[in-house]
């Protein structure tokens, strides 16, 4: 597995996260990798490409997977082409790192493992909010037991918006879950040590101009772990923080922005016990707890979020690549999602456009 020099990288797929995520970094990581091929049906995209990243492009992704020239291939393709794409990219003999949502099935999942494991190349799927500044905060925070046994997260990806796309086409597997979701969803089954929980989901179509969901509320929960409470929504007008976190010792909020977080210390506060005839007064019960305040912002670089992830996610990969470090992020974790938001399709089936297909391109 281990090589030397640059990593050369062919991209199938130039809009938002082909152009702007993948090239965009690579751009700035040119001792590590070098973008020498892209894919994408539209001409215009293609001719921004040759001139911009200084590549060959190509109409058909199948014509790029033909060379051997390319140690890794990055799928951003379109939603419903992922599966396909990452499995014809993994037998034609490249490593390959694929958007989210890596698959929308356990059965399309498991097809992506396989090939996987049979031509022995990396599958390595883009969960780079993993490495959000944020939410690792979070986590050690969590992890220092400040705040006590932790009773419940809540995690929120809202926002208020309209949306007239092909991310809004079951058809493309677009949808708020398959789209905003994946990003949440991985952070909510890392909290969860990736053991699948009991989910309990509700979908609902509110500002969306297609026939997929654009709200979505789910709970997870598990016998030892804490209720996971989980909403992405485009129809939320005052969006709360992206995260709160309930203690028995104290609690955080926050998000991308910065965290905040109180706390006592049990060896602070008064003891107490149960009191079971009425109380003087009538009175109610009332202590003067010892609160300790903690804050935390993200460094100059770590408020560019997505520079941030990218740069993580990409600097580990190059040492996957290169020294034979293991994924961080691994396809069986992210398999726990790819179920989880399976069984919350599973419980809301809607209604369906009729079927189109996808544009055939220029």
């Amino acid at each position: 597995m281990a090589g030397k020099g640059r990593i050369r990288v062919g991209i199938l797929g130039q809009g938002r996260s082909g152009l702007n995520i993948h090239a965009n970094w690579f751009l700035k990581s040119p001792r590590k990798y070098k973008i020498v091929a892209v894919s994408d049906i539209l001409k215009e995209r293609r001719e921004r490409a040759e001139d911009e990243l200084n590549c060959d492009a190509y109409a058909d992704y199948k014509d790029l997977l033909k060379r051997n020239d390319i140690e890794l291939v990055v799928n951003s393709l379109p939603s419903h082409l992922h599966p396909k794409g990452t499995v014809d990219a993994l037998n034609a003999g490249h490593n390959v790192v694929c958007e989210k949502p890596l698959a929308w099935s356990t059965k399309e999942f498991r097809r992506m493992v396989a090939a996987s494991k049979k031509s022995g190349k990396i599958l390595a799927p883009y969960q780079q909010s993993r490495y959000a500044p944020q939410f690792q905060e979070m986590r050690k925070i969590i992890a220092s037991g400040v705040l006590g046994r932790i009773v419940m997260i809540r995690i929120s990806f809202n926002g208020y918006a309209r949306r007239w796309d092909w991310q809004t086409v079951q058809e493309y597997r677009g949808g708020n879950l398959l789209n905003t979701g994946p990003h949440a969803m991985d952070q909510a089954c890392c909290l969860l040590d990736w053991k699948k929980p009991k989910v309990t989901c509700l979908m609902d179509r509110a500002n969306t101009y297609g026939d997929a969901e654009d709200h979505v509320k789910i709970l997870l929960t598990r016998k030892g772990s804490p209720t996971i409470d989980l909403e992405i929504s485009s129809c939320h007008a005052y969006p709360r923080d992206m995260y709160e976190v309930y203690g028995t010792q104290g609690g955080l909020t926050g998000g991308p922005s910065g965290l905040k977080w109180r706390f006592f210390k049990p060896r602070e506060v008064p003891k107490q016990a149960l009191i079971r005839s009425p109380l003087p007064g009538p009175s109610y019960c009332r202590e003067d707890l010892k609160w300790h305040e903690r804050t935390w912002e993200p460094t100059k670089a770590q408020r560019d979020v997505f520079g941030t992830m990218s740069k993580s996610f990409y600097d580990h990969l190059y040492k996957v690549l290169r020294v034979g470090a293991p994924l961080f992020i691994t396809p069986e974790q992210v398999g726990v999602q790819v179920a989880v938001m399976e069984e919350c399709h599973r419980q809301n089936p809607l209604s369906k456009l009729r079927k189109k297909g996808w544009e055939k391109g220029s």
